[in-house]
């Protein structure tokens, strides 16, 4: 056999092998595609997350089962989240709240504090409030602002730590292809 003959031949079996390859790994899916600053967690169960808002009704994370929930852990004084607030409430009016649930938790701040800037910068943004911190402790973020994604199994998939702008096209479509 010819060296240029033998060269091709191992081309076209590299090929070929590649292209099992991809075909076995499946389509891309959002984890192989992840947005700058979005991390792929290790599927453990959400921690236990029930909470009242400001209007003193009660939220508990295990109600939403069946739909992904963006667990966001913010403060009034961090400036990251004072510049991602307005960028949340811009994203949730384009996405389907049936299919994801925005859940805020401020962590140990009064009432007014919250009230006084979400009043300006996300009106229709309701917090749950984590007035001893113990949620945002179980939860363990590495800082603020900090955002979990948990499954519709209740599994924890994806963390995006610092600020981001929710309303960019990469982020609002890294949350379409979960929904989808």
């Amino acid at each position: 056999m010819c060296k240029r003959h033998k060269a091709s031949t191992i081309k076209s079996a590299i090929i070929f092998f590649g292209l099992i390859l991809v075909a076995l790994s499946g389509p891309l899916s959002a984890a192989n595609s992840l947005p700058k600053g979005i991390m792929q967690l290790d599927g453990r169960t959400a921690p236990a997350l029930i909470l009242k808002d400001m209007e003193e009704e009660s939220f508990d994370l295990t109600n939403f089962r069946g739909q992904w929930v963006f667990v966001h852990f913010w403060a009034t004084w961090c400036g990251p989240c004072r510049k991602e607030m307005p960028t949340i409430q811009a994203m949730s009016e384009v996405i389907d709240s049936s299919k994801l649930k925005i859940v805020l938790i401020n962590t140990a701040e009064t009432e007014d504090t919250i009230f006084n800037f979400l009043g300006i910068v996300a009106p229709d943004l309701n917090p749950l409030l984590d007035t001893d911190g113990l949620v945002t402790e179980a939860w363990q973020p590495r800082g603020l602002p900090a955002t979990f994604f948990v499954s519709p199994k209740g599994k924890l998939r994806y963390l995006a730590l610092g600020g981001r702008d929710w309303n960019n096209k990469v982020y609002l479509n890294f949350l379409t292809s979960l929904l989808n």
